[in-house]
């Protein structure tokens, strides 16, 4: 048996991190047994579908490299499927045309809550032959069966069992002629030979609906996992009061997407103590079984810690090229300066996502506008002026422009003045950055032009000749 499965979003908003975690799983899991991997965009959702979420989604899959070897499937196209089905059911006997009204389906739940039951439709037109009702378009009904259990192997959470007379005979077609959720997954499951369904929890009371529909129609049960949900940290579901934001945002925040897919994987699934994983480890060591039981908490800090990590390890090429988009956001004009990666190379450890490094490397291709004003009451001296001259003069005179001549020629500066070397280092940084914070400064004034180098110099001296003594 080949393994397939399949990510199935519904296109009425963003792709959200819950989702992206359900894509996730069930693509390693088909990985990992050299299966197969299918996108379904369940859109029968007439009103709430859009082509931008749909858009969306198909984005966010590709910035995740999430490839997919089907699809995708739009359940829009497949209405007359879904009718056959529904006739199948109904030449069967395993579901009946309703006429209730609205008023009359509020009167059974509640009567039901009255009674302190579960409100639900009472199955009052399930065996019926009356004369239907003039002008009410009817629903279709699913008859679930009024006896029985429906036991679920589940994935992850073990057996689970639903008593039938638990479950009453849900909607399957609308009175418009369009089918609900419950039939087109079933139908899109069976047709497309899915043989694990890997989604969130709260599809679980689904599940037995759908298992009932699935044996009428003749098909063959999947296995089904039921991933736990992502909670905020006051523990309730993860939501947009929580932050929750879709998985476009993350890029346009400044994460990579493999930090984000290893932080993903980590939410709700382990391996010993292992934290950061390859993508061919996540492939090779993922399993339904070590999947968590109950909810994980997002954390913001730990998100960012990853992205740390993928930085300190990822080739300078790859970390030029993830960050030149958010140079350009910020309208810098990296053509002219040094080669992007080295500039990344030297910041990867002093940022935790791209847009604090785009904004680090500002200075690497434009001269400080501004300066920090504490700094520049501090560190713009009159002395200054001597110490930033002297430095002036000995890189003019470098043979070699490179990170050993400069900081050869920084130290001898410091020796011939007889000074500490914050006296050069700190009025330095902030001349040529603009701010108290950079790498080394030799590996800083070296990916800068030294005719740059020379200006932003010399433009700092005037501002400290012109300081108060």
């Amino acid at each position: 048996m080949k393994v397939r499965t399949r990510f199935a979003p519904s296109p009425t908003g963003y792709l959200h991190i819950g989702g992206a975690r359900t894509a996730l799983f069930s693509y390693l899991f088909a990985r990992k047994h050299g299966g197969e991997f299918v996108l379904r965009i369940e859109d029968t959702d007439l009103e709430r579908s859009s082509d931008e979420s749909v858009q969306a989604i198909l984005d966010s899959m590709e910035w995740l490299g999430l490839e997919y070897d089907e699809g995708p499937f739009y359940q829009t196209k497949r209405f007359d499927r879904y009718r056959e089905a529904v006739k199948q059911l109904m030449d069967a006997g395993h579901a009946y045309y309703c006429y209730c009204t609205p008023e009359e389906l509020n009167a059974m739940r509640e009567e039901a809550m009255a009674k302190k039951e579960k409100p639900r439709y009472n199955g009052y037109w399930r065996g019926r032959t009356d004369t239907p009702p003039a002008g009410i378009k009817p629903v279709v009904r699913f008859a679930n069966p009024l006896e029985g259990k429906v036991t679920i192997e589940d994935g992850v959470k073990g057996p689970i069992v639903i008593d039938n007379k638990e479950l009453d005979d849900l909607v399957i077609m609308r009175s418009d002629g369009t089918p609900t959720y419950n039939l087109t997954v079933v139908v899109d499951d069976m047709d497309m030979e899915i043989t694990h369904v890997i989604r969130g929890d709260d599809h679980i009371n689904n599940t037995p609906r759908q298992i009932n529909i699935l044996e009428a129609l003749g098909g063959e049960r999947p296995v089904y996992a039921h991933l736990p949900m992502i909670l905020g940290e006051d523990g309730k579901r993860m939501s947009k009061r929580h932050g929750a934001v879709s998985v476009m945002q993350y890029k346009d925040d400044g994460f990579l997407p493999e930090a984000l897919l290893n932080y993903l994987v980590r939410l709700g699934w382990s391996h010993q103590d292992q934290e950061i994983f390859t993508s061919e480890e996540m492939r090779d060591l993922f399993t339904l079984e070590a999947c968590n039981r109950s909810g994980s908490v997002f954390d913001d800090k730990k998100l960012e810690w990853v992205n740390q990590q993928y930085f300190h390890k990822a080739e300078a090429s790859h970390l030029g090229a993830a960050l030149q988009p958010y140079m350009e956001k910020l309208s810098i004009d990296t053509s002219k300066g040094a080669p992007l990666s080295e500039v990344a190379n030297i910041l990867r450890d002093r940022a935790k996502t791209l847009v604090e490094m785009a904004e680090s490397a500002r200075y690497f291709y434009e001269a400080p506008q501004s300066y920090d004003s504490k700094a520049e009451a501090k560190q713009f001296k009159q002395a200054s002026a001597d110490v930033l001259l002297d430095m002036s003069t000995r890189f003019k005179a470098l043979e070699s422009w490179d990170a050993a001549s400069i900081q050869s020629a920084m130290e001898a500066c410091v020796e011939a003045l007889e000074i500490g070397f914050g006296k050069l280092g700190q009025p330095l940084r902030l001349a040529v950055t603009g701010g108290t914070q950079s790498p080394a400064m030799n590996d800083t004034v070296a990916l800068i032009d030294r005719a740059e180098i020379e200006a932003r110099l010399l433009k700092a001296i005037e501002i400290c000749r012109q300081a108060v003594a």
